[in-house]
Parts: C-alpha cells; sequence; structure tokens
C-alpha cells in the first residue's frame, strides 16, 4: 500500500519545487539586476503615494464596512442573501470595469457632473489620489464587509442569548460583544486590504492623474513599456517587494479570532433595535447598495447600444482572454489540489511555502522578473500569453490551496483509512473519492480562478504585442483614447464571460456533488 501511495507523496514536494521557482526565480533575477541601483526623487515619490492611497483606502474601506456589516448582521429583510452574494461579487470584477464605471458615475461627462452642471455648480474630477482611493473602496468595501460579518456571526448564541437575559441595552451590547470582535477582527482587515491596494495596477493607470500620483506598479510598468530601463524596474519591484512582504506578515499576524470561544452553533442573531438605529441600519444597506450597482448599472446602459458595432479588437481579445482563463484555472485548480491533498494528512512546510509565497508578489513584479529571464534568449512580446498564464496561475493558487484545504483535511478524516484498507490509490482513488466528494469547493476554486484570470491587467501589460492582447488591456487601450462607448461595450463583454465562468464552474461543481 504504502509504495502505491508514493507517487502522489513525491508529486506534491516536486510541484511545490515548481511553483517555488516558479516565484522565486523570477524575483531573484529582480534583486540580481536591481542590486547597487538606487532611486531618484520620483521613484521615492511613487513608493510614498503607494503607501498613502493604500493606507487611506484600506482606513476607509474598513470603515465604511463596520456599519454595513452590523446591518446585515443584525436585520432579516426580503433579499439580505442577494445582498450578501452582491457583497461578494466585487472580487471577481475586473477592476478595469470597475473603474470605467466609476468614470461613468464621477467622470469628466459621468452623471455627477451632469447633475452639478444642471444647478450651475463646478464639476469634480476624480483623478488623482482621491479616484485612486474612492476605486478601491468601490473594490474592497465588499470585501471588507463580508470579513466583518464573518466576525459578527461568530459571536457565540450563548454570549448573546446571556446578554438579552441580562437586559443589555444596545450600548452595552457593543461595548461587551460587538467592540472586543472588532478590536480583534479590523487590524486584520486592514492589513489584507492594504496589501490589494499596494499591488493595484489597472486602477492606478486610469485614474493616477500624472507624476504626481504614480504608484510602484506603474512606474514598474513605465521602466519597462516606455523607457527600457530594467534596472530601475528590478530595483522597484524590489522595493515593492519588501513593502508587499511586510504587510502580507502583518495581515498574517493580526488576523486572528476574537476569543470568545466555541459556542453550539445556534443559529441567533443580535438584537435588533428599532428607532433611529432602524434608520441607521436602512441608511447604511441602501448606500451600499447604491454605490456598488450604480456604477455597473452605468456600464451596462451605455455599453449595451454599441455591442453591435464593436472595434475589431475586441472579439479576438475575447478568444485570448477566455483561452488564457481557461488553461489559468484549469492548472491552478490541478496545482492547488494536488498540494492541499498533500497538507491534508499532516503539515508540510514545503507545501505550505509554495502555496503562500505569492500573497508577498504581485503581477508586475513577477513579469518584470520573468520579462529579464526572458528578453536575453527570445522577444518577451512571442510569449506574452504563456507567461500571463503562469503568473495566474501563480497568483490563483493561495486562494484555491485555501479553499480546498479544509475539505481535503476533513476527506482524509472520514474516508482515508477506509481507502487504505481497500488499497484504493492513484487515479482510482482520484476518480472514485476524491473528485466527487470535492466537487463542490473545487468548481467553486476554479470558478474563482477563471474570473481573475479573465479580468487580470498585470503582466500582459508588460509583455504583449499587437496581436496579444487580452480583453482587460483592449479595455483600457479603448478608455486610454476616451472612446468611452466602445469601452463600456467590452467592458460588457468581459465582465459577462467572467461572471458566465465562475457561475459555469461553480454549477458544475455543485451538480456534480449533488
Amino acid at each position: 500500500m504504502a509504495s502505491r501511495a508514493r507517487p502522489l507523496g513525491l508529486a506534491a514536494p516536486a510541484l511545490a519545487v515548481l511553483l517555488l521557482a516558479l516565484v522565486l526565480a523570477p524575483l531573484a533575477a529582480v534583486g540580481w539586476r536591481g542590486a547597487g541601483l538606487s532611486l531618484g526623487a520620483a521613484d521615492w515619490a511613487a513608493v510614498r503615494f503607494s503607501l498613502a492611497q493604500a493606507i487611506l483606502s484600506a482606513f476607509f474601506s474598513t470603515l465604511l464596512a463596520i456599519p454595513v456589516a452590523r446591518a446585515l448582521a443584525r436585520r432579516r429583510f426580503p433579499g439580505r442573501g442577494l445582498l450578501i452574494t452582491l457583497m461578494g461579487a466585487p472580487f471577481l470584477l475586473p477592476a478595469v470595469v470597475a473603474v470605467l464605471g466609476l468614470l461613468a458615475v464621477f467622470g469628466r461627462s459621468g452623471l455627477l457632473n451632469q447633475a452639478l452642471i444642471a444647478l450651475s455648480l463646478p464639476p469634480v474630477s476624480i483623478y488623482g489620489l482621491h479616484g485612486v482611493v474612492l476605486a478601491h473602496i468601490f473594490l474592497n468595501l465588499p470585501l471588507a464587509t463580508r470579513m466583518i460579518l464573518q466576525g459578527w456571526l461568530a459571536i457565540p448564541a450563548e454570549r448573546i442569548r446571556l446578554a438579552q437575559s441580562l437586559g443589555f441595552s444596545p450600548a452595552e451590547t457593543f461595548r461587551h460583544l460587538e467592540g472586543p470582535m472588532l478590536r480583534e477582527v479590523l487590524p486584520g482587515v486592514a492589513m489584507v486590504i492594504l496589501v490589494i491596494c499596494l499591488t493595484s495596477f489597472a486602477v492606478v493607470i486610469t485614474l493616477g492623474g500624472g507624476p504626481s500620483a504614480t504608484t510602484i506598479e506603474l512606474a514598474i510598468y513605465q521602466a519597462v513599456r516606455f523607457e527600457f530601463d530594467l534596472g530601475k524596474a528590478a530595483t522597484l519591484a524590489g522595493v515593492q517587494l519588501a513593502l508587499g512582504s511586510m504587510a502580507a506578515l502583518a495581515a498574517w499576524v493580526l488576523t486572528r479570532p476574537a476569543g470568545f470561544g466555541a459556542g453550539l452553533d445556534r443559529d441567533l442573531r443580535l438584537t435588533a433595535p428599532g428607532g433611529w438605529r432602524l434608520w441607521g441600519d436602512a441608511l447604511a444597506l441602501a448606500a451600499a447598495s447604491l454605490f456598488l450597482t450604480l456604477p455597473l448599472g452605468a456600464v451596462l446602459l451605455r455599453g449595451l447600444p454599441g455591442l453591435t458595432d464593436l472595434p475589431p479588437s475586441v472579439l479576438p481579445a475575447a478568444g485570448r482572454s477566455v483561452l488564457v482563463a481557461l488553461t489559468s484555472a484549469a492548472l491552478a485548480t490541478s496545482a492547488a489540489l494536488t498540494l492541499a491533498l498533500a497538507a491534508a494528512g499532516r503539515s508540510h512546510p514545503l507545501v505550505e511555502a509554495a502555496a503562500t509565497l505569492p500573497l508577498a508578489t504581485s503581477g508586475l513584479v513577477l513579469g518584470t522578473g520573468l520579462f529579464l529571464l526572458i528578453q536575453p534568449f527570445a522577444p518577451p512580446t512571442t510569449l506574452a500569453l504563456p507567461v500571463t498564464v503562469l503568473v495566474n496561475v501563480a497568483l490563483s493558487l493561495p486562494y484555491l490551496y485555501r479553499i480546498l484545504l479544509p475539505d481535503t483535511r476533513a476527506l482524509h478524516a472520514d474516508y482515508g483509512r477506509l481507502a487504505d484498507s481497500l488499497a484504493l490509490q492513484g487515479r482510482f482513488r482520484l476518480r472514485w473519492l476524491v473528485l466527487p466528494r470535492l466537487a463542490r469547493p473545487l468548481g467553486f476554486g476554479a470558478g474563482i480562478a477563471a474570473a481573475l484570470s479573465m479580468g487580470d491587467l498585470g503582466v500582459i501589460a508588460l509583455f504583449a504585442g499587437e496581436h496579444q492582447a487580452t480583453l482587460p488591456l483592449v479595455v483600457s487601450q479603448l478608455t486610454g483614447a476616451y472612446r468611452m462607448e466602445a469601452a463600456a461595450s467590452a467592458a460588457l463583454i468581459l465582465v459577462t464571460l467572467s461572471f458566465a465562468l465562475f457561475w459555469a464552474f461553480d454549477a458544475g461543481g455543485r451538480r456534480a456533488a449533488a
């Protein structure tokens, strides 16, 4: 029996080594090329702006999510489940589509400025620091809400029942139950969003607003694409890696449970007070819903008329995006499943390192390293799509691994000994035990990987030539050329394909598990 299990045992470490090499080799190239080089004043300004926008984005996203999560935790109303589902949508929404939606509302010819002009008031500009922060709030407010909501739902029902029996007022409930939970949860939430905002690229390239609003990611892109200064790009990538590593480490340290202890998993919600608190909760939910749906509705309305007159580059780019997404999802899901199965029985440091290290970097940093590695041997544009697939696999793997790990551990605990006693190994174990039992998380994870790959605008911006552009890059190019109607139509196709791929994989996994 042990001999039959050996191939899986060898496959996981070998895969982990390959994944570590995929991440560490580009990082080593970045470190080698950037060693000893110094940054100029403009580069340090980009570092400061990166930190400033990330800190402000994390602060406001977390702060604004608190009343929304609290309202969802203590209120029951028709459509609550749909609203919670909506809170998960921006995680899958391509950033370039979110930016286009915000431009349709807050841009020069957007709904807000049209209303201000009609009232004889001066228009506002979305470009610059405030625009970048606004876009990051749009993308990360739902994520912060979902994470904080989990904190509220984790308060044991016994604590809530005790508070109700003691006649706690809303203020006392907050002081003894909600406040301690928030003190534990909020730092981790803020640091997770900080990590995400530090590696933002699509938002800044559209809304940055010039040299005074340039992040490290955008400076790397400019150094490679326009200046072809690979040493400068490598130095900036090293700084980005250091900042991302520190932020990721802080997020890991600060994300921890509230320490209420275990309950009996009874479903008991907090007391829902009336009066002004009821109206406050309603206002928070209405404002969040309007903020999330209005930009997407604007993209829909602006994009629908132009679907019959798309630019010639859109459909081929859509085909390339779907191909990249499907390939990335297949590879990332297979790799994550192999690593999760290896780690199900016991902790494996090599597996954990391979599944966690990509969180400390970004697509543009990995792309810069791969550019440095490929450039002496072949034109990087000829390998744009394969490199994009590899980077997407590396960046989506940590999410898929964390999705699969709890279920693979439960599978090992419930069926591992039985399968071993039946000598069920290799492809037979995969076919008759693993895939049927893990179909639901596999479908969900593959859907996330496909949707994230569909919307990626990072490494493809470094490598793509005229015939390698994916749909997010075409949308960004149309937006930069102020062809807003065409960009909205292309964005509508992009978001439809992204959610269609996610739905297809997720629904397929749920049907297979039924």
